[in-house]
């Protein structure tokens, strides 16, 4: 345990400086929205910083780095899906989604944006889009966990059990306490962390494997075709992980950070600060995993555990290449991934039961006060939920996650694209694409159509619904002026 001590002593530091963020957050959070979405206060750093943060999760330091060390380059084309999904989701989305849900009842969630943005007075829309969060975020809750647990158990040499309640313990307490701001706030720390191991660690590995040259003749010799980016892929498989990119349309988690900015003003500013963030982390990931082969095939006596699991090549490389304090700063860093992603994933299911849910349906004119406490009993409910899951070690549940985001991509990110794109869409519209998006989603994956990605048909089809459905019906004369006064908002700010 003493070659740990350090990094347990950074990780201690780490987690006391994101909880005590947590109270500070507490004294800005008056009420719901402040709880939800932090009072729509956010600069264009904290907003962009929070998207990225939020959005990579430890599969930037773990899945991606392992893929690229097994197979090469040919599993780079998911980084370049996600570039481009997340340049158009800033450049179309971001901006009209924050002036749209201010115009339509000033909306803190994505429920309450559809259900206003349609006038629907059912409550059909809010409810069933509620459900879609409630199901596909408790997997993906589940999921961050079992990537802390991984971290502590790996790290630390801790029982699983002990590392599940570990790793999620500081996440909860923070998210609890703070809410919103506490999450944006501690995802900026952390993105900014994980943006200084992704650009250290790479440099480190090819100075110790002797240069740029030598990296290279080294990957070269152990398998040629590490450097092909066609390398037993097929067409669809090429598009089926580009096609990871249409999910930022619809993941509520991101979404929320553009409703939270400030202004659409600090849009633009924000784009181009996470997109060079998220540019550099990819490819500091991509470049972890590929010279990773060529320091361990030099060094064959230490590759024992990348052999065994391939996802653990950042902490081997972070563990023998470094000073164990600098080594525990670089630990943290995939800790802040799962944090950072976990946080907003428990505090987007608590604003869709509390406000969704407790607010709209059972206590419509409770207190401020009284929802901001059951949006944070909402908080613990998840995270119990989510840690009962990822109980079982051999639970497949990092599986589920490229589910999950198919789910959120197909069922939410056409009807989110279209609203904000096309005055004529309808409220049965909507509905069509919500169902059709997940239904495509569980019915493709279940029987494995194709081998394609079942993101890419939910979207199709769910785009398809939605304009087929809306052109049978009209919007009310109040959608469409919503709309047109939220449109020239955006044009006037933009």
């Amino acid at each position: 345990m003493s070659a740990s001590n350090p990094t347990l002593i950074t990780f201690v530091i780490y987690i006391a400086a994101m909880v005590l963020i947590g109270f500070m957050a507490y004294r800005s959070t008056n009420n719901l929205s402040d709880y939800i979405l932090g009072g729509r206060s956010l600069g264009s750093v904290v907003t962009a910083l929070s998207a990225g943060a939020s959005d990579m999760s430890g599969w930037l330091l773990m899945g991606l780095p392992g893929a690229i060390y097994m197979s090469g380059l040919s599993e780079s084309w998911i980084a370049i899906g996600l570039i481009v999904g997340a340049y158009l989701n800033w450049l179309f989305v971001a901006g009209r989604l924050r002036v749209q849900t201010e115009h339509n009842g000033d909306a803190l969630t994505l429920p309450d944006y559809f259900s206003s943005r349609f006038e629907d007075k059912s409550g059909l829309l809010r409810i069933i889009s509620a459900v879609v969060i409630l199901v596909f975020f408790t997997i993906y809750c589940a999921s961050g966990i079992v990537a802390g647990a991984r971290l502590f158990e790996s790290t630390f040499g801790m029982p699983y059990e002990t590392a599940l309640w570990a790793g999620a313990a500081a996440t909860i307490a923070y998210t609890f306490v703070g809410g919103f701001l506490a999450v944006s706030w501690t995802d900026t720390v952390q993105a900014t962390l994980m943006i200084f191991a992704l650009i250290l660690t790479p440099i480190i590995v090819l100075l110790a494997t002797g240069g740029v040259d030598t990296t290279f003749l080294a990957i070269e010799a152990k398998d040629p075709t590490s450097f092909d980016m066609l390398k037993n892929t097929t067409f669809i498989g090429v598009i089926s992980l580009m096609g990871w990119g249409l999910g930022y349309f619809g993941q509520p988690h991101i979404l929320a950070r553009f409703m939270a900015a400030d202004s659409v003003k600090s849009i633009a500013n924000a784009r181009r600060i996470s997109m060079t963030w998220m540019i550099l982390c990819l490819g500091g990931t991509v470049a972890v995993g590929f010279f990773g082969i060529a320091y361990f095939s030099a060094h064959p006596e230490v590759a024992g555990p990348v052999t065994e699991n391939p996802e653990r090549v950042f902490i081997e490389l972070a563990k023998l290449l470094f000073n164990p304090w600098v080594a525990g700063v670089l630990l943290s860093a995939i800790l802040a991934a799962v944090m950072s992603t976990l946080s907003c994933q428990l505090l987007v299911c608590s604003s869709a039961l509390t406000e969704d849910f407790y607010k709209a349906f059972l206590r419509k004119h409770a207190s401020q006060v009284e929802l901001v406490w059951v949006g944070r009993a909402m908080v613990l409910v998840v995270a119990l939920v989510a840690i009962a899951m990822a109980a079982n070690p051999e639970n497949r549940v990092l599986g589920l996650v490229s589910y999950a985001w198919a789910g959120f991509g197909a069922a939410f990110g056409p009807v989110v694209l279209i609203s904000v794109l096309w005055k004529g869409m309808t409220r049965d519209g909507a509905l069509a694409g919500i169902i059709v998006g997940a239904v495509t989603v569980i019915l493709w994956k279940h029987f494995a159509l194709l081998g394609l990605y079942e993101i890419i048909p939910g979207f199709i089809f769910a785009s398809l619904a939605i304009v087929l459905v809306s052109k049978m019906g009209a919007p009310s004369a109040g959608m469409v002026q919503r709309f047109e006064a939220a449109e020239k908002d955006f044009k006037l700010n933009h």
